[in-house]
């Protein structure tokens, strides 16, 4: 378990984040055409996911915005951003905001990817959803970085996590 802080106050998530240098845990998302991925669509690639309570609050759609800028840039990287929003939810907000540089994923069926990366939030208004993080995955799917937001309402550090690329 993990203590973060929502607005100053302590939350606790189910676990820790995978540690690095481990084999990144598998997954299975769901896209926005509804859909299954899985870590393994992704082999091959360098991968930062981007991890956060909810698309609709300011500080989640700022870190998708800012991953999408950075994300032109990288060579062979994927930038997934994954909540437990509806697919349709990520796809309105991607297309509104113009971003086609990150690929949305949900965990709104089963929160699956929360329980297994240690970061579904256990108690409080954001109970069931994921605390903000990031991991950074390289191409044969050993962590090389992960960050736990010590306060959700805060951005993640955008440069130590491409530093890890």
């Amino acid at each position: 378990m993990a203590v973060v802080t929502l607005g100053g106050s302590p939350i606790n998530t189910n676990g820790s984040l995978p540690k690095v240098g481990s084999k990144a845990p598998e997954f299975q998302l769901v896209k926005q055409d509804l859909a299954i991925a899985s870590l393994a669509d992704f082999a091959g690639s360098k991968l930062v996911l981007n991890i956060f309570p909810s698309i609709d609050t300011s500080t989640c759609a700022t870190s998708v915005r800012t991953f999408n800028a950075k994300a032109s840039a990288l060579e062979n990287t994927k930038v997934l951003c994954i909540s437990r929003d509806l697919p349709f939810a990520q796809k309105r907000f991607c297309g509104a905001e113009g971003l086609d540089n990150v690929i949305n994923l949900s965990d709104f069926n089963t929160g699956n990817f929360g329980k297994t990366y240690g970061l579904e939030i256990t108690e409080g208004a954001f109970s069931g959803l994921h605390a903000r993080a990031v991991v950074v995955i390289d191409e044969n799917g050993t962590v090389k970085h992960t960050e736990l937001v010590a306060e959700i309402a805060n951005e993640p550090n955008y440069e130590s996590a491409l530093a890890a690329l």
